[in-house]
């Protein structure tokens, strides 16, 4: 049988969290531009928590923008779906199987507008949570009569516009929006593109005024795990384990966060984060960030290189090598967690890199390395320069472990092989596709014998503007990391790294 409001008393497994009928009636409070799995993962598992606790007492009303897929699965399944949750937390392994009951229905933009602005006119709506990828907040001048507009900016625009003139300045008319999309400032970002076009629009004053007052736009940084739909042979031991069919299950890790922010109206309206640590309103977000990008980000693209060239090809499997898990530690408490380039308290870091390491270690979750390296120049430049100087400021020495990931990094990046636009690596006879806007450069410093090359590259001031020469031996011991990796290899290397 296939999961629906119908079959929800037929479920017997008590290891499946089933919600209750009442929960299927609830108002729709939340309007959502996108279906992906990240949103029903994160936003949508913390609503739907928040629901099973009488806390929130909402629904999420979801907007389909694009042509692509269709929406049946959610229209037969009656928007439940399950999310098998499986991983470690503390050390401790997690598996709950929870049918989310947040979804009330699924809207096209292109088919269902005229009801898609019904909702955004409701006293009921609270939250509009978005997540179009990082091409969705674009600015495209257009007028908001569209049916739809074309951009996800115009649709929110058309929304707001016709709540404020259902609602005008009533108390319900105040909503929050929270950007959930991987750019920087993404709450900011949009707001500034809607007041763009609504002077594009030529939208009234009073309009703008209600717009700066009653719109509340947040920045938002998430963080999880959500791999999506399992691949068939594991979709269907899911199935046979829960006891029906499930065409939208997801699975994700039990890491969660959702930091906001926002001030005390935003948290006020934004009531489910009383149920779950993982979500956080505050005034400024910033520590999350750096502590996501420095100690997750970070210690995942110093370890890349490393465990790519030992020939492991998961995080999963890397963390199960006692010498790439003691390399992956060592790196992120000693010398990333003191100097990361921010005021973190020390043992606020200590306790985010303790759950980076069990996320890094669950076996549920396929991470390959090599799709890791992706763009590594650049993550290098941005997630470790900045620790590195701000090491340099406090300790004024090497840093062991940041050097040696800087020799894998030049290993990796070393390419042997040209084949159109593409350049290829070679370590202890496999080859590589290195996917960097730099390989180009890199094949060409590649053709510097050994002794040049680590020297010429990291001495590059315009390929990682700034100087590396002025942090005392860093050079230097790069150079013998690099060549105790062509002599020993790499495992026998990292155990000589000083």
């Amino acid at each position: 049988m296939t999961i629906s409001k119908d079959i929800l008393t037929s479920i017997k497994n008590e290891n499946v969290i089933i919600p209750d009928s009442a929960l299927l009636n609830l108002p729709e409070k939340v309007l959502q531009f996108g279906t992906g799995v990240l949103l029903r993962g994160l936003p949508d598992y913390f609503i739907d928590k928040a629901n099973r606790k009488g806390v929130f007492n909402g629904r999420v009303a979801i907007v389909k923008s694009t042509s692509k897929g269709d929406l049946k699965d959610f229209a037969a399944q009656n928007g439940l779906y399950t999310i098998c949750v499986r991983g470690l937390e503390n050390g401790q392994t997690i598996k709950e199987n929870i049918i989310s009951s947040s979804i009330s229905r699924v809207l096209s933009a292109d088919s269902d507008w005229n009801e898609i602005l019904k909702i955004g006119q409701s006293p009921d709506l609270q939250i509009v949570v978005s997540n179009t990828t990082e091409v969705g907040i674009v600015l495209l001048k257009e007028s908001i009569d569209l049916t739809p507009p074309v951009s996800f900016p115009a649709k929110l625009l058309a929304v707001l516009y016709a709540r404020y003139k259902a609602l005008g300045e009533a108390k319900e008319s105040d909503i929050v929006i929270v950007a959930t999309e991987l750019i920087p400032d993404n709450g900011k970002k949009l707001a500034s593109i809607v007041f763009e076009l609504a002077a594009f629009n030529e939208l009234e004053l009073e309009f703008i005024n209600w717009l700066k007052v009653h719109a509340h736009f947040c920045n938002s940084l998430v963080d999880r795990i959500v791999p999506g739909k399992p691949d068939d042979e594991t979709l269907q031991k899911l199935e046979e384990e829960l006891g029906y069919n499930d065409n939208l299950l997801i699975m994700a890790e039990p890491y969660r966060l959702w930091a906001i922010e926002g001030d005390e109206k935003v948290a006020e309206l934004l009531s489910f984060k009383e149920v779950d640590k993982g979500v956080i309103v505050k005034p400024d977000i910033e520590i999350y960030r750096e502590l996501k990008v420095r100690l997750l980000n970070g210690s995942h693209t110093l370890t890349s290189g490393i465990a790519y060239l030992a020939g492991i090809d998961t995080v999963a499997n890397a963390m199960a090598d006692q010498a790439i898990k003691s390399y992956t530690t060592n790196v992120m408490q000693s010398e990333i967690v003191p100097a990361i380039p921010y005021e973190v308290p020390g043992d606020e870091a200590m306790v985010f890199s303790a759950a980076v390491l069990d996320r890094f270690a669950n076996p549920y979750i396929k991470h390959l390395w090599i799709n890791i390296t992706f763009q590594y120049t650049m993550k290098m430049k941005i997630r470790i320069l900045p620790v590195l100087n701000q090491y340099y400021k406090l300790f004024n020495k090497v840093p062991v472990n940041i050097a040696f990931g800087f020799a894998a990094f030049l290993h990796f990046m070393r390419s042997h092989k040209k084949e159109e636009n593409q350049y290829f690596g070679q370590y202890d006879g496999k080859e590589y596709l290195i996917t960097d806007d730099q390989a180009a450069y890199f094949y060409e410093k590649s053709k510097l014998n050994e002794a040049d090359y680590v020297s010429s590259v990291l001495s590059d001031h315009q390929l990682w503007e700034t100087d590396l020469s002025i942090f005392e031996d860093f050079i230097k011991s790069v150079e013998e990391n690099y060549n105790n990796i062509i002599a020993f290899g790499i495992k026998e290397a990292l155990t000589k790294a000083k």
